[in-house]
This record gives structure tokens, C-alpha cells and sequence, in this order.
């Protein structure tokens, strides 16, 4: 299993849409936005190099150093195929 943790989602949409459009999106949504659009890119690579699995992005868990943390409310935002 691999998980990702992506932690420059603010500047990414910043950098793609400017600041002030930036500045008035909440940080949940740029996470979420940028999130979608790495899983879709990853499973358009992944399925034309013949790979077969699911992909997730998960609230609720974190990476910290050597830990995989579960905190309450663990959920699944977006689930795909490939």
C-alpha cells in the first residue's frame, strides 16, 4: 500500500489561480482540489502502464514521521477503481 500526504496544497492552487482567488477559498477546499485532480493523473499513468488497483483519499489519517495516526471520524472522500 502507498499513502500520500500532499502539504502544499494552498500554494498549488495559488500558483494555478493567483492569490487573491486563493485567499478566499477555505484550505479544505484547495486540499480537496488538488487531491482529485493527483488521483486523476495518477490513475491515467498507472491504468496506460497496465496497472490494475483502487486508489483513495481518505480524511482522518496522518503521517508523522514513522506513524500512521487514526483520528475520529475517519472517512473516505473519494474511492476509484482502475
Amino acid at each position: 500500500m502507498i499513502v500520500l500526504k500532499i502539504s502544499n496544497s494552498s500554494e498549488v492552487v495559488a500558483s494555478k489561480v493567483g492569490k487573491f482567488l486563493e485567499f478566499l477559498t477555505p484550505d479544505s477546499v484547495d486540499q480537496s482540489a488538488v487531491e482529485d485532480q493527483v488521483i486523476k493523473k495518477l490513475v491515467e499513468n498507472l491504468a496506460a502502464e497496465g496497472i490494475k488497483g483502487e486508489i483513495a483519499a481518505v480524511h482522518g489519517l496522518d503521517i508523522s514521521d514513522q506513524e500512521l495516526n487514526i483520528h475520529d471520524g475517519l472517512k473516505v472522500r473519494k474511492h476509484t477503481s482502475f
